[in-house]
């Protein structure tokens, strides 16, 4: 079987283990079903712009021509830095997307990639956000009304633990099994003032991710595209937006958005 692409991350479906459909342009194909198996993804050099679609010869942060990567709103300052969203003062690259997708409530999270680490998503995005991290487990700590409140609260709780997940101890399973997501949420929650502390969440539900995995590598070699054109072998894993294979090679599908792709089993 062979299809072939434009690749975007992966769909997600919260399950047990978790459900992966592979995108390829318009064609999906569920992953989960090629555990053990032989596949292979191969990449003609061809890459399209997600925003504009212009074909380019290389692109930026995750799937995006030049300029669109400085214009598009999708790769605002406050993707990254929520705290920088001036959607509630009805500004930004675009005041119509970000009212859209900025002015609806969001969530700031605590979750359990490697260590315990915090995050902003909107709403709607959990728990795909959750799962797209590799996380064993997540609590919501907060509930706001924009992505500006939410970045505040985030910044506080950046004083005292990450933001970041470190992807290799992620795939390799190597998780802080004693930590407690509902007692670091409580311990947490006193560092905020009082204004911030209004939007914390009651819901002390910990949701946990088992993912589609065979066997954990002992160590991680990651692969690009733009140096290799061929991701072959034993499919025995996927975890956040990594593909693993059994020689420890892995490929986050998500850092390769818009690269024309064909998959083949």
């Amino acid at each position: 079987m062979m299809i072939s692409g434009n690749l975007v991350k992966m769909k997600v479906e919260a399950g047990n283990p978790v459900d992966y459909n592979l995108i390829l342009g318009d064609q999906n194909l569920r992953l989960n079903e090629y555990l053990g198996k032989k596949i292979s993804l191969s990449f003609n050099g061809q890459i399209n712009c997600i925003a504009c679609g212009k074909l380019i010869p290389k692109s930026f942060a995750q799937g995006y021509c030049y300029p669109c990567m400085l214009s598009s709103p999708m790769n605002s300052e406050c993707i990254i830095r929520p705290e920088l969203c001036r959607a509630h003062l009805g500004k930004g690259r675009d005041p119509e997307w970000e009212e859209r997708n900025h002015l609806q409530d969001h969530s700031v999270y605590l979750a359990l990639s490697s260590a315990v680490k915090v995050g902003v998503t909107r709403n709607t995005q959990i728990p795909t956000r959750w799962i797209d991290q590799g996380a064993s487990a997540a609590i919501r700590f907060a509930t706001v009304p924009n992505r500006f409140l939410a970045g505040l609260i985030e910044v506080e709780l950046k004083k005292h633990i990450t933001d970041k997940t470190v992807w290799q101890k992620m795939l390799k399973n190597q998780v802080d099994n004693e930590a407690n997501l509902a007692e670091e949420k409580k311990k947490l929650s006193g560092v905020l003032n009082d204004e911030l502390k209004a939007y914390v969440s009651d819901d002390n539900t910990v949701t946990h991710f088992d993912y589609p995995v065979l066997d954990y590598p002992e160590k991680v070699k990651s692969i690009s595209f733009d140096k290799e054109s061929i991701f072959e072998g034993e499919l025995i894993g996927i975890k956040g937006q990594y593909v693993m294979l059994a020689d420890n090679r892995v490929l986050n599908i998500r850092r390769h958005t818009g690269y024309y792709i064909n998959f083949r089993d």
